[in-house]
């Protein structure tokens, strides 16, 4: 098989570096051995059930996952192009037997796997030694791979280098997220029966290991799972494509300032996040975090560590980028606060910004608030709320068109009490956040000659329209 330069520069690249086939070698890391400790069972966590499942793990390395997956696993075929670490795969691992070992590269045409073969495809740091163009290629086999209802996993370094060994070269590709959100979205693959498949994104996130020990966001994983092409992706969809697409998300930004997409910004957000008393090492949640204005507000100024999460994918990747160099300990995730579970008492604090009136079983997911925070733990939320009585059919048409879920303030507060939260405080902003709003429109309508520039003047009167509307 001919090597062409990409493959023969990476084919170098891995040679120089698994001279020792070390755990520090691998990682590139002085700090491996309590990174590998950390990351591991956190990694293998965020995997769906593998009993009696069918693994294929690319770019196997000596295999310090290959141990976690065949303790669990049915079947693993751990591969990998570097011939010495396979070889001290299976003289580490070679006792399970339900592991198959190969040296191969998975860019050749000659590497030959069976469609529909695997429940799992497992890759740890692999895609980012591929050039833009073998990534493609790869995706699809990806899909090809994997059974209809099964998974597709894997974990990136993005944006910059993470380990602390020096290289003396770095051929190494530190893709944005986005790079590879895109990629696997338009991943379509047509079976021999002419029927599409495509990969659903389970769930996308930091590696608390790193943000724990490095404050660093650039270790980021993803688990798809192979849908057929007309399966409905439904509210996620409606986020990404509708309300905040990437340029809608910079429009509200504008607005609403640096890091922030809903109305009052830094100034409420400094004013709430008083009422928390927060203090150093604590844990706090965000549900629907947006782009993270909040979270690194929160982390920066009290020093306590922010697991934020939103359904948008849009959102979290501008979260990751604005993370670059912030060194703060925020650990940003794409994920369904629905769907989402966290062992009991594992908060300090529960922080969500306009953000629930998305979720229409309310009641359920206040339990899981209460049920997610220590004794003591505090919860503070602002949401869009409906007064008593009759409102104008205008006001249901555009409620109904955006799948707003509202209720009233006093019903609201009475929620969160049968849930068994204490000392509720439901108190009614609205003149207050009408004279926010009126400053933010007013500051827009100065500015709109550099908004019309940047966007156009239909994007202008867009914004100006939904913003008034959900005060009106």
């Amino acid at each position: 098989m001919a090597v062409n330069g990409e493959r023969a520069l990476q084919l170098n690249y891995w040679k120089e570096h698994s001279v020792v086939l070390s755990l520090e070698a691998m990682m590139l890391d002085s700090q491996a051995s309590k990174l590998d400790q950390e990351e591991r069972p956190e990694i293998i966590s965020l995997l769906p059930p593998l009993e009696g499942k069918s693994v294929i793990e690319l770019g196997a390395g000596i295999g310090r996952y290959t141990v976690e997956l065949a303790q669990k696993a049915d079947h693993i075929l751990a591969m990998d192009f570097i011939e010495s670490a396979i070889k001290k795969n299976e003289e580490t691992n070679g006792h399970f037997k339900n592991v198959e070992f190969m040296c191969a590269d998975v860019t050749s045409a000659d590497l030959k796997i069976e469609p529909g073969s695997a429940d799992l495809v497992f890759s740890n740091w692999l895609l980012m030694y591929l050039s833009d163009e073998e990534v493609v290629e790869l995706a699809k086999k990806m899909v090809q791979w994997v059974k209809m209802g099964g998974y597709v996993f894997f974990r990136e370094s993005c944006f910059h280098q993470s380990g602390d060994h020096k290289r003396e070269a770095n051929p190494t590709h530190y893709r944005e997220p986005s790079f590879y959100l895109k990629v696997f979205q338009e991943c379509l693959v047509k079976d021999v029966s002419g029927n599409l498949s495509e990969l659903s994104l389970v769930g996308c996130k930091c590696v608390g290991a790193y943000v724990k020990n490095k404050k660093n966001q650039n270790q980021i994983c993803w688990l798809w799972q192979k849908i057929s092409s007309v399966d409905d992706k439904g509210f996620q969809r409606f986020l990404d494509n509708v309300q905040y697409t990437l340029t809608g998300i910079l429009r509200y930004e504008r607005i609403f300032g640096e890091g922030f997409v809903s109305t009052g910004g830094i100034e409420t957000t400094k004013e709430f996040v008083d009422k928390l008393e927060l203090k150093a090492g604590q844990k706090v949640l965000d549900v629907g975090c947006g782009i993270g204005g909040g979270d690194f507000y929160m982390a920066d100024t009290f020093d306590v560590e922010v697991m934020a999460i939103d359904l948008s994918i849009n959102m979290i990747s501008f979260a990751l980028e604005r993370a670059i160099g912030r060194q703060c300990a925020v650990e940003f995730e794409v994920s369904d606060c629905t769907k989402k579970e966290y062992p009991e008492g594992t908060f300090d604090v529960i922080y969500s910004r306009d953000t629930i009136l998305h979720i229409q079983d309310k009641p359920v997911l206040f339990q899981k608030f209460y049920k997610w925070l220590k004794p003591g733990g505090r919860l503070l939320i602002s949401d869009y709320c409906k007064e008593h009585g009759t409102a104008s059919l205008e006001f249901h048409a555009y409620i109904k068109q955006r799948g707003y879920d509202l209720h009233d303030v006093d019903a609201y507060g009475q929620m969160l009490r049968d849930a068994g939260f204490d000392d509720v405080v439901a108190e009614d902003r609205t003149d207050q956040f009408i004279k926010i709003l009126q400053k933010e429109l007013s500051s827009a309508e100065k500015d709109k000659d550099a908004f019309i520039r940047d966007f156009s003047e239909v994007s202008l009167n867009s914004n100006l329209s939904i913003v008034g509307k959900e005060y009106c």
